[in-house]
């Protein structure tokens, strides 16, 4: 006979189950919040180039509305799953996405002489929005090559206001052309501070993970191409008979 579930066992059984079911409802609106996620990027961008203040209130409110959503959809899921261990351990990360934003209120200290503190909201801002893009390109796209796109695509944005907002480069435009070139093909950056140089190795790392990528990628498309199928495959005769078995 087996034994009646002891009441640990029945709440690790509950715990399982409230996760699962966290999980399933994250899968469901992997649409909706990942295409928040990618104009929230964007939003982000706006605010980094704006200089038109009615624009840039706009712009702030729009992206306080978006982080408001991703709190909300985070701690829905949070309930649903009990508030348990086991989905904390699983998404400790987007605790710190989700509370670098708050940063930005450090930006009245720039009264006080913290500029720095004020940068490294605006910093933490922009990493923050990259993350939340690549996590979003991810849900919405399900072919690798289409994944690797958009995310290049994000480490590109992501990487030139980076270097807009700490003064790297004095012109966006300039920024985006060489993060362009250093994340597609690893050439270097013509700024030559400790920041830049960081940026360049990061960047030409990816640019590596992603030829690796498309080189495997594009073998095992040729690999399978080559391939036999199983009504195609070669036929011999039979020894005796003359008649072609497989």
């Amino acid at each position: 006979m087996t034994e009646p579930p002891t009441p640990t066992t029945k709440r690790q059984a509950n715990a399982t189950q409230k996760l699962g079911t966290a999980e399933l409802l994250a899968r469901r609106l992997d649409t909706p919040m990942g295409l928040l996620g990618v104009i929230f990027l964007f939003v982000v961008l706006g605010q980094v180039l704006t200089t038109e203040p009615s624009l840039a209130l706009v712009l702030s409110i729009l992206g306080w509305i978006f982080w408001a959503i991703f709190v909300g959809e985070f701690l829905l899921r949070a309930y649903i799953a009990d508030f348990g261990r086991e989905f904390w351990k699983k998404n400790w990360w987007q605790i710190v996405f989700l509370l670098v934003p708050f940063l930005r209120f450090f930006r009245a200290l720039q009264s006080l002489r913290l500029v720095r503190v004020a940068r490294f909201a605006r910093f933490g801002g922009i990493v923050s929005a990259g993350v939340r893009g690549s996590r979003s390109a991810g849900r919405l796209l399900t072919n690798r090559i289409g994944v690797l796109i958009a995310v290049t695509a994000v480490v590109i944005l992501a990487s030139s206001q980076l270097l807009y907002v700490t003064g790297s480069h004095e012109s966006y435009a300039d920024a985006l052309f060489e993060a362009a070139m250093a994340t597609i093909t690893g050439t270097g950056l013509t700024p030559t501070d400790t920041f830049s140089k960081i940026v360049q190795v990061l960047l030409a790392v990816y640019s590596v993970a992603v030829f690796a990528t498309l080189a495997g990628s594009l073998g095992a498309f040729f690999l399978r191409k080559e391939e036999p199928t199983a009504g195609n495959a070669e036929k011999t005769p039979d020894a005796d008979t003359g008649v072609p078995v497989r």
